[in-house]
């Protein structure tokens, strides 16, 4: 006898899996956006973004605080998605699930072009959202 193969938006193998990095990706957004937005004047937070001092990290504080919300939203709407593709809306959970990663990509993606020296934040940033997008789409 054949195992029947199960497919659509609730097909266990892909949809749990990309859920799951997809959470993950918008938590780890919404830990950045705690760095970047609320933890910024802390010297191991500030060091940890390469800045050189408290001065300058006081400087920076205004635009740290900004960006910082531009991760929190995409975290929310990444995790929103999630939350929608399993309580029946899978069409909008999915078009969210794939903005939010790929917008987080996208903004990996940025990092680099700034410089090589941001290519280890890039890869931290854009990772687990790159496999979220992908199991999504193939969910």
């Amino acid at each position: 006898m054949r195992a029947r193969r199960l497919t659509g938006p609730y097909d266990p193998s892909m949809s749990v899996v990309a859920s799951v990095f997809v959470g993950l990706a918008a938590l780890l957004h919404v830990y950045i956006f705690w760095m970047e937005s609320l933890a910024w004047t802390r010297p191991e937070i500030w060091r940890r973004f390469g800045v050189a001092d408290q001065a300058a990290a006081d400087v920076t504080r205004p635009m740290a605080y900004n960006q910082g919300f531009y991760n929190l939203f995409l975290g929310l709407g990444a995790a929103l998605g999630v939350v929608l593709w399993w309580t029946g809306h899978q069409e909008v959970g999915k078009a969210l699930m794939l903005f939010g990663t790929g917008s987080m990509v996208a903004a990996a993606t940025v990092l680099v072009t700034t410089g090589r020296s941001y290519l280890r934040a890039a890869l931290s940033q854009g990772t687990v959202p790159l496999i979220g997008f992908v199991l999504t789409l193939v969910a």
